[in-house]
């Protein structure tokens, strides 16, 4: 044999030994991929629902054995159910491991940021009102503005929609949008509902409904008021011009490990923070300055 086919025969065979090594490697990285097994149970923040929802639905698809279910109601549910084992992992939009206003901080929990949530002041598709200033929304969320007429709008009186006391999305609002100033609790025009979903479905069912929740969330009959001469979207977060927004987490009771700690890791992938959290509205938690 003259060394030109010896060369020929070499490369051939080193190159079926490459192929054939890169695909028991692929069989073997969808393997390991897949060997996740277990039970995880989210519970929760419904802010972070469509987050949680989907991310549980990818997972899943990778990690045929491990079960997976989710809800979502208000953000102290999270911390809550996970310190009473009901839940293995709590979805909350503050880090219930430290103190906020109204709640102490959750002892012996784990937080882990996935997301940053933009929250924005919400009205029916038909209200003409497109600005509100802080203070408008302070008197308004007061009770001390009730006619629409008095920012510009019908003279229709106001309808104000607030979460209930353990809310995430609340907490958010008020320190963001109101700067802490206080939520009117009763009246004839003032009603609570339970999650971000009750919040949409009143707002859109209410021509004189004003509200707040999640960009996630906000389509159909409902439309985003801008803050200050500020719309509420993606970019004026990242670029601060817009100041009503926060930081979503995921919780374990002490540090995550098996299927909770590969479903977190999954969350704070690269893949799904740059695809399906970016499609929903929410943000990469490494776009912007940790506040």
């Amino acid at each position: 044999m003259n060394l030109k086919s010896f060369i020929k025969k070499f490369s051939l065979v080193a190159l079926s030994t490459s192929l054939l090594f890169g695909s028991s490697l692929a069989v073997t990285e969808k393997t390991e991929a897949s060997q996740q097994t277990g039970k995880i149970v989210i519970a929760g923040s419904s802010a972070l629902l469509p987050l949680t929802q989907q991310a549980a639905k990818e997972f899943k698809k990778a990690n045929p054995k491990v079960a997976v279910s989710v809800s979502g109601t208000a953000s102290i549910v999270g911390p809550q159910s996970v310190s009473k084992g009901s839940s293995t992992i709590g979805a909350c939009d503050w880090d219930a491991t430290k103190p906020v206003p109204g709640f102490n901080a959750f002892k012996g929990l784990n937080a882990y940021p996935i997301a940053v949530i933009p929250f924005a002041t919400i009205v029916h598709k038909d209200n003409p009102v497109k600005n509100l200033t802080t203070k408008q929304l302070q008197d308004i969320f007061a009770g001390k503005i009730k006619n629409w007429k008095e920012v510009g709008g019908k003279d229709e009186p106001i309808i104000v929609v607030n979460r209930v006391h353990g809310s995430g999305t609340r907490v958010n609002y008020q320190l963001g949008a109101l700067k802490g100033a206080p939520f009117m609790t009763q009246g004839e025009n003032y009603k609570e509902v339970l999650s971000n979903g009750n919040m949409i479905e009143a707002v859109r069912t209410t021509p004189n409904a004003i509200g707040y929740t999640d960009l996630a969330y906000i389509k159909g009959d409902i439309k985003a008021v801008a803050y200050n001469g500020v719309e509420p979207t993606v970019q004026n977060v990242i670029n601060g011009k817009y100041p009503v927004w926060g930081y979503g987490y995921l919780l374990t009771k002490g540090p995550a490990t098996g299927a909770n700690k590969a479903f977190i890791d999954f969350v704070q992938s690269k893949k799904f923070q740059e695809g399906s959290l970016k499609k929903l509205k929410f943000i990469p938690i490494t776009a912007m300055k940790k506040k």
